[in-house]
């Protein structure tokens, strides 16, 4: 089964760009153009992974984040941000946001594909142990 991965970007081509790449290396992809449409697509179809553009023209990407944290079915599902402004303090508000990562653009596909490989993991572990319990 291919995982699901979920882009939330306002600009097209960006989201294109990121689309195609994560079709290219195997993954199910669904996208979102703002905050309301992500939010739709995380209630009909639980993603593995979220790839969220904070600045979605006037809307803050990181309140999903937050929302998705708050959420018990979707709380375990990793965050990687995605932004122009990686500064310090960007960074800092982003991850406490519920964000589990942060990638500046331009996106350094490598990177990227390095942390989604460790949060996926990470994961269906967390959802493999959650399944055990009595």
């Amino acid at each position: 089964m291919k995982q699901r991965i979920l882009v939330v970007e306002d600009h097209p081509i960006n989201r294109e760009l990121l689309c195609d790449w994560l079709e290219t290396e195997g993954y199910e992809v669904t996208s979102a153009e703002g905050l309301d449409a992500a939010f739709a697509a995380l209630q009909r179809h639980q993603p593995h992974a979220v790839l969220l553009d904070i600045q979605l023209g006037a809307e803050d990407g990181a309140t999903l984040a937050t929302w998705i944290r708050q959420q018990p079915t979707l709380r375990d599902i990793p965050v990687i941000a995605v932004t122009a402004h990686a500064m310090t303090a960007e960074r800092q508000r982003i991850l406490q946001a519920g964000c589990n990562s942060c990638i500046a653009k331009p996106i350094d596909f490598k990177m990227l594909q390095d942390q989604l490989d460790g949060l996926l993991a990470i994961s269906a572990k967390l959802s493999l142990s959650a399944e055990n319990r009595p």
